[in-house]
């Protein structure tokens, strides 16, 4: 065979293979987009196993015990060192349920009349203080906060375009109080020290252009009802809600109670009981916060014209987060029932927050099931 024939011969080969790839490459199916969106997102959601929080999936999927006290058990398992639940379903007898310490070191148990710090939940008593006092004609929603400290313009932006109503509603724009650097290791000393933390800084956005929760706004708002009335919301709060809901156990702060009344409050990593640091919150019990709700909720709160106007700006249940002390206050309408939890344990940088609120809406289910077999 001529060099050139097995030249030749190599070629037609070659061409052969080339064109038999060719065909391969031109009979196989173009993958639809969808099936690559499917790859993709199956790839993704491998990937995102390993990052997923399984004491929070193993919590939620763990068998509903029959009982709420069974339940309040076995959140104690999760890491909490107390926990404290009132549930007032209507035309039943309200029920107390408690599990793990009042105070982890001398091993006292967890009291279910114990004072506890409510943190942000007291926002809904300052925004039935604020329905009253714009009712009265003490306050009014539309005037702003330049209007009632006008040393604030330019210490605090937009102070002349910011209303009552929007600071009421998170929509002011003023930055969180709470966020600023080392706020929590280092807490202000009083209300003049907390403000000074804010001043001067950017608005978070355009006066009720967005919303933002800040806690600036019920510090700026307390100041307020203190101007108006010569004294301070506290007061105001027990001569107009809590003498006349009957609530006894319900106080401005720390200062105000016994502290071995109060339960201790612990955060991960942190040995000590921190509940003689004083952020400022108001203290309560379970049953005290349950009244209360209850009544904001059926109406008995107010008139007809204060039912309005609290409607109108602010709502019907609220939580609370400070270090050592978490709290759910909900009212659900499906089974008439109010549920407030407290948990003595915390940790910003973990998962407490979220293992609370998978216990409290597990104690609702049960509470669901129990009314509808």
């Amino acid at each position: 065979m001529s060099p050139n024939i097995e030249i030749n011969e190599n070629r037609n080969t070659k061409h052969k293979k080339q064109n038999f790839m060719a065909q391969k490459q031109t009979k196989l199916p173009a993958l639809p987009l969808r099936g690559i969106v499917r790859i993709v997102l199956l790839i993704a959601t491998i990937i995102s196993m390993f990052f997923v929080p399984w004491i929070l999936v193993r919590t939620w999927l763990t068998p509903l015990p029959d009982t709420v006290q069974e339940q309040v058990n076995e959140a104690i398992g999760l890491g909490f060192d107390g926990m404290i639940v009132y549930v007032d379903q209507g035309g039943k007898e309200p029920a107390l349920y408690a599990a793990g310490w009042k105070n982890r070191e001398n091993k006292i148990p967890a009291d279910p009349h114990s004072l506890f710090k409510i943190a942000s939940i007291s926002k809904l008593y300052d925004a039935v203080a604020i329905t009253k006092l714009v009712k009265n004609k003490r306050l009014s929603l539309d005037k702003t906060l330049a209007g009632y400290f006008p040393e604030l313009v330019g210490r605090i932006e937009n102070a002349e375009r910011i209303t009552l109503r929007m600071m009421v509603q998170h929509r002011s724009g003023i930055p969180n109080l709470t966020d600023t650097p080392n706020f929590w290791e280092d807490p202000p000393k009083n209300s003049d020290d907390a403000l000074e933390r804010v001043l001067d800084l950017p608005a978070d956005f355009e006066p009720d252009e967005d919303y933002a929760y800040s806690n600036t706004n019920y510090l700026l708002i307390s100041e307020i009802i203190k101007k108006v009335l010569g004294y301070g919301n506290s007061q105001y709060i027990r001569e107009e809600i809590l003498t006349p809901l009957g609530l006894k156990n319900t106080f401005g702060s720390i200062h105000d109670v016994n502290m071995d009344d109060v339960m201790s409050g612990y955060y991960v990593g942190i040995e000590d009981d921190i509940k003689s640091v004083d952020y400022g919150s108001m203290i309560a019990t379970a049953e005290d916060v349950g009244i209360f709700l209850r009544a904001l909720n059926d109406g008995s709160l107010f008139d007809e014209e204060e039912q309005e106007i609290y409607s109108s700006i602010y709502v019907y249940e609220h939580t609370g987060l400070i270090p050592g002390y978490q709290s759910i206050a909900k009212y659900h309408k499906d089974i008439d029932t109010v549920v407030i939890q407290f948990v003595n344990t915390t940790n910003f940088d973990g998962y407490t927050w979220n293992l609370s609120e998978i216990a409290y809406n597990r104690i609702v289910k049960i509470l669901r099931k129990q009314k509808n077999p």
